[in-house]
């Protein structure tokens, strides 16, 4: 997904949740994730006040566990270290909703 770099380890995660960010926890088999790809690197690229990251819940899934995250597609927000927002949920995801979970936290 353009404008979303990978997370590969626990480590990178510790690093940029020290940044303004947003994680999109995704799965390559997810029909939802998919859903979203035509359009997330354009809501990404219309927000700059934030980098953008990605993790593959199947590669990091103990993580996902760690931070309640069973629904994907998936976004969190940290500032700094601190979790400032996030919307998590089963449900599939429409530009306009995620549009109004990045607002949120701005």
């Amino acid at each position: 997904m353009d404008n979303f770099e990978e997370i590969h380890n626990i480590e990178e995660y510790k690093t940029v949740i020290q940044t303004r960010c947003i994680i999109l926890f995704t799965a390559n088999w997810c029909p939802d994730c998919m859903f979203i790809k035509p359009f997330i690197g354009d809501v990404a690229k219309n927000n700059p006040e934030f980098k953008y990251y990605m993790i593959n819940r199947d590669l990091m899934i103990d993580l996902c566990k760690e931070l309640d995250i069973m629904g994907i597609p998936s976004f969190v927000a940290y500032d700094h270290g601190l979790e400032i927002g996030r919307f998590v949920s089963k449900l599939r995801k429409t530009r306009e909703e995620i549009e109004k979970f990045i607002e949120s936290v701005k």
